[in-house]
């Protein structure tokens, strides 16, 4: 039997089955990012303490856009915008504007094989740099070997907006080193100073990538919808909705973990336009991202 609890000190959900073989930990007042994820029996997603949210954005939601923005700054329909540039370091804008958001639950379903919670964060205030109203649901669905994250959001403003999404989860592999990834491309996005895109170059196809101790916050333009990470003791294969998705791997100064993000866009999609997508007024776009232990 699955079921939930709220935290209600800190406004957080637990969510677990009757045999322990399934756990999960959503902070709703961090964009209800997925904290800590066990399936199966293996513990994939942990807490990266010392390490803090405020600089892994670990698991988070980036929309409208996902990884960076050249100095925040960008032309939209003839007009200039200029965001907040909280990446100081960088001076860039980084993963979007919802990842310290507070979403709040709307519906929750608990049964004999899996369990489901959805949650709304609502933007109603013209944020500097993005002058728009929307409202953004997500929707996670468990099983004690699986996982779905569905993202829809709504432009709920008078006027277009451009976009790109992403999720941000971390993975803890028992050893790194050890492990690698599948996945189909044969373009990888050239990255400048700053980890800004520059262009895009052909490669080699590849088919697997061996992580040994690479330092890694790479991008690839992936040929399909499937990406699988194989460690020592587990193996998952994330699969997106998407037609054209890309994926970031990045390695943070913490052993034995990795950061395998799904994206519709890449560093500085707003001024490069690659996977740039624009939504008009009172339209809707949802991604569906799936994760399946099949080890």
């Amino acid at each position: 039997m699955y079921s939930i609890k709220h935290q209600n000190e800190n406004n957080v959900l637990e969510l677990k089955n009757s045999d322990a073989s399934f756990f999960a930990k959503i902070h709703l007042n961090d964009g209800a990012s997925l904290q800590e994820l066990t399936l199966n029996g293996k513990s994939i997603i942990v807490d990266l303490n010392p390490l803090v949210y405020a600089d892994t954005y670990a698991s988070a939601i980036l929309f409208p856009f996902a990884n960076r923005i050249k100095d925040g700054a960008y032309n939209f329909n003839k007009t200039h915008y200029q965001l907040d540039a909280n990446n100081v370091s960088e001076n860039n804008a980084l993963h979007g504007l919802v990842y310290n958001k507070v979403f709040n639950v709307i519906e929750h379903k608990g049964g004999n094989e899996s369990i489901s919670v959805k949650l709304e964060y609502e933007e109603n205030e013209l944020t500097q740099g993005f002058p728009f109203t929307y409202s953004i649901q997500l929707e996670y669905v468990f099983t004690k070997d699986a996982m779905s994250l569905s993202v829809s959001v709504t432009n709920t403003s008078t006027a277009s907006f451009p976009f790109t999404l992403g999720w941000h989860p971390y993975f803890l592999s028992e050893n790194l080193y050890a492990s690698d990834l599948q996945f189909s491309s044969h373009q990888k996005l050239k990255l400048g100073e700053r980890n800004i895109t520059t262009g895009v170059e052909k490669i080699d196809a590849v088919k697997s990538f061996n992580i040994e101790d690479k330092k890694l916050d790479d991008c690839w333009i992936l040929n399909d919808d499937a990406i699988t990470f194989n460690t020592p003791t587990y193996q998952f294969v994330i699969e997106s909705s998407e037609e054209h998705n890309f994926l970031q791997v990045y390695t943070p100064p913490k052993e034995n973990i990795i950061a395998i993000e799904p994206t519709t866009g890449v560093s500085d999609s707003f001024n490069n336009q690659i996977g740039l997508k624009v939504l008009k007024p009172n339209a809707s776009y949802r991604i569906d991202w799936r994760l399946k232990m099949i080890k």
